[in-house]
C-alpha cells in the first residue's frame, strides 16, 4: 500500500505527474466507494518484509540493550539510541520501510530518554530522594522529556518520519508536566487535569497540520494522523477517569454521562474526520453500557448485549460516515468550511 507521502515523493522526483497522482487518488476513491479524504490513509506495512525486518530489529536492539546493561544501566539506553540511529540511515532514509522506521524512531527517542532518566536517578542521593520524592520524580521526568524532545527534533530534521512530530509533542507535554511537578509537587493530585490540557494542546496542533492540508494529499496529513492518535488517549482517559467510570461510586448516572460524552466525541470525530477519539474511549463506553445492562437485570448476557450494541453502532457509523459527516459539518456553518471537505461518495 502506498501512502500520500509516497505519492508526493514520486511527484517531486518526477516519477509521475501531479495530474496522474490525483487521477490515482480519484480512482482509489471510486473503487472503495468513499472519498479519499475520508479514508485516513497511513502506511504501516509496505510488505511482509517490513515484519521480517522489524522482528530482526527488535532482537538486535534487545541484545544491544542487554550488553549496555552489563556495563551500566544508562549505557543500555545510550547504545540502543546509537544503534537505532545507525539502522535508521539504512531502513528509513534509504529503504523507506514504514514499520521498521516507526520502531527505530521509538527506540532512538526512548533510548535517549531512558539513558538520561537512569543516569540522573543514579546521580541523586538517597537523602534527596527521601526528602522530596515527588519533586525528584518531576525533575527526572522533565530531564528525560527534554532529551526526548531534542532527540525527536534531530530525528525529524534527518529522517522526517511523520510519527516523529507526535513523539516530539508527547515529549514536550511530558517536559511541561515534569517541570510543573518539580516546581509544585502538590500538583500531582491534578495530574489527570494536566494531562487533559496537554491532550487538548496536541489536538490543536493536530488540527493545525490538518487544516494546512484539508484535502490530505501531502505528508502533513500523515503527521496530523499521528498527532490525533497521540492526543486522543490524553483527552479521553483523563476525562473518563475524572468522571469515575471505573470508580467504586460509579452508578447509572455515571454510565449515562459516559455514553453522552462518547456521543460528544463522536460529533467531534465526524467534524474533524478523524476516528482516534472514538477508539481511545471505546473501553470506557463498553464498561458503561455493560453497567447499564447489569443494572437492568441482564447480568449473564450483559457482555454480549454490550458488544452487540456497540459493534452495531460502530459499523453503522462506518457505513453512514459520509452522510452523517455532511450533516455535522453543515451544523457548524462557516467554521465547517475550514475542515476537510465533505464529498459525495462514489456510486
Amino acid at each position: 500500500m502506498y501512502s500520500e507521502s509516497d505519492l508526493d515523493t514520486a511527484v517531486a522526483a518526477g516519477a509521475i505527474s501531479a495530474e496522474a497522482a490525483q487521477a490515482f487518488r480519484l480512482h482509489v476513491a471510486a473503487e472503495r466507494h468513499a472519498p479519499a479524504v475520508d479514508e485516513e490513509h497511513f502506511r504501516l506495512l509496505t510488505g511482509f518484509n517490513d515484519i521480517f525486518v522489524s522482528i530482526a530489529l527488535v532482537l538486535l536492539l534487545v541484545a544491544v540493550a542487554q550488553i549496555g546493561e552489563s556495563i551500566a544501566t544508562p549505557w543500555s539506553g545510550a547504545l540502543v539510541a546509537a544503534a537505532a540511529w545507525a539502522l535508521a540511515i539504512v531502513f528509513t532514509a534509504r529503504r523507506r520501510m514504514a514499520l521498521p522506521s516507526i520502531l527505530l524512531l521509538a527506540a532512538f527517542v526512548g533510548g535517549v530518554a531512558f539513558s538520561i532518566a537512569t543516569a540522573l536517578t543514579s546521580a541523586l542521593t538517597s537523602t534527596m530522594m527521601e526528602s522530596g520524592s515527588d519533586r525528584m520524580v518531576g525533575v527526572v521526568t522533565a530531564a528525560a522529556a527534554l532529551g526526548a524532545t531534542a532527540a525527536a527534533w534531530l530525528h525529524w530534521r534527518r529522517f522526517m518520519v511523520p510519527i516523529t512530530v507526535a513523539a516530539g509533542a508527547c515529549a514536550v507535554a511530558a517536559l511541561l508536566l515534569g517541570t510543573l511537578l518539580a516546581i509544585a509537587p502538590g500538583l500531582q493530585n491534578s495530574v489527570w487535569l494536566l494531562l487533559f490540557i496537554a491532550g487538548l494542546a496536541i489536538f490543536a496542533l493536530a488540527m493545525r497540520w490538518d487544516l494546512s492540508d484539508p484535502a490530505r494529499r501531502t505528508r502533513r496529513a500523515d503527521v496530523a494522523f499521528w498527532l490525533h492518535l497521540a492526543a486522543a488517549p490524553m483527552i479521553a482517559h483523563p476525562v473518563f477517569q475524572m468522571l469515575g467510570v471505573f470508580g467504586e461510586q460509579s452508578g447509572v448516572d455515571t454510565a449515562v454521562a459516559a455514553l453522552a460524552l462518547y456521543a460528544v466525541f463522536g460529533f467531534v470525530a465526524l467534524a474533524v474526520d478523524r476516528r482516534a477519539l472514538l477508539v481511545s474511549s471505546l473501553v470506557y463506553v463498553l464498561f458503561a453500557l455493560g453497567s447499564l445492562f447489569r443494572t437492568a437485570g441482564a447480568v449473564e448476557l450483559s457482555a454480549a448485549f454490550t458488544a452487540l450494541v456497540i459493534g452495531s453502532a460502530l459499523l453503522s457509523l462506518s457505513v453512514f460516515w459520509h452522510p452523517m459527516r455532511r450533516r455535522v459539518v453543515g451544523l457548524l456553518g462557516n467554521a465547517g468550511r475550514r475542515l476537510p471537505p465533505v464529498e459525495m461518495a462514489a456510486t
